[in-house]
């Protein structure tokens, strides 16, 4: 199954099933709506933490990173339905109802849907769709069920207009600030460049004027770094700070970390164990 990173184009449904608890960064080009029918997801970002448990609805605003928990319950799959408010057709939709914003959105970027009956009658009759997704029923009638969402979403909550349908460009934000909170989430520097509001190549040549070295180079070094600090005055486990860390793989980060500092992460561990007399 897809995650949200790598939606492609068309995709607008889709339910997602996990028999083990699973934690993936993931970046959202799109806002994104998740349905929680069983189980338990926790989102992560710099700025929020967020969690649904089973029949509870959150948007996740686009142009975001994080980091999500997916947790079944008991005896249980864990499944969410996933839809996908894509630009262009939220596009169509504010040019059809003749929707405009009024204001900046100042609200939080992940917000929790309040429900009522409309909520969860919607909540109820989109399962199919995304149970299917691909099928042509769901080409055909997707599209309907986006727009109901949206009606629905601005009837309990006004004040998503402002999010929902700003369509401008992210602004050049603090490449410094930004880069020091989200260097562990492990995406690709064009996925930097976008969140930063600048092309490829002026993020990279910001970035070198910043810290003095190529995007790749520096995340790999701030990473090991503070994997060194989490290990040795922390007393972290590398098994348990790894991934939060963006390494894809335990071995992989001890490789890495040996190749720096000269020695593997559980030698490190060993040498900062209290020593007993």
């Amino acid at each position: 199954m897809l995650s949200p990173e790598e939606i492609i184009p068309g995709v607008i449904f889709y339910a997602y099933h996990a028999a083990r608890r699973t934690e993936k960064v993931c970046f959202w080009k799109d806002h994104t709506l998740i349905l929680q029918v069983t189980g338990e997801m926790v989102l992560q970002t710099t700025t929020q933490k967020r969690s649904i448990a089973s029949g509870e609805i959150l948007l996740i605003s686009k142009n975001q990173v994080g980091t999500l928990i997916k947790i079944p319950p008991p005896g249980a799959d864990y499944e969410t339905i996933v839809l996908s408010l894509q630009e262009d057709l939220l596009c169509k939709i504010a040019l059809e109802g003749k929707l405009e914003t009024d204001q900046k959105y100042t609200g939080p970027p992940n917000v929790s849907i309040p429900y009522n009956e409309f909520i969860q009658g919607y909540f109820h009759s989109v399962i199919p769709y995304a149970r299917n997704a691909g099928s042509e029923i769901t080409d055909e009638l997707g599209i309907l069920k986006v727009k109901e969402c949206v009606k629905l979403l601005l009837l309990v909550l006004p004040e998503l207009r402002n999010l929902l349908f700003d369509f401008s460009e992210p602004h050049k934000i603090d490449l410094e600030k930004f880069m020091l909170n989200n260097f562990q989430f492990n995406i690709p520097i064009e996925k930097f460049a976008q969140l930063t509001g600048r092309s490829l190549a002026g993020f990279k040549r910001d970035f070198q004027k910043t810290f003095g070295l190529p995007p790749r180079q520096w995340l790999q070094a701030k990473r090991l770094d503070t994997a060194k600090y989490l290990i040795e005055i922390k007393q972290q486990k590398p098994s348990a700070i790894y991934l939060y860390l963006g390494f894809k793989s335990l071995s992989h980060f001890s490789y890495a970390f040996k190749e720096k500092f000269g020695m593997s992460p559980n030698e490190l561990v060993c040498l900062s164990l209290p020593q007993t007399s």
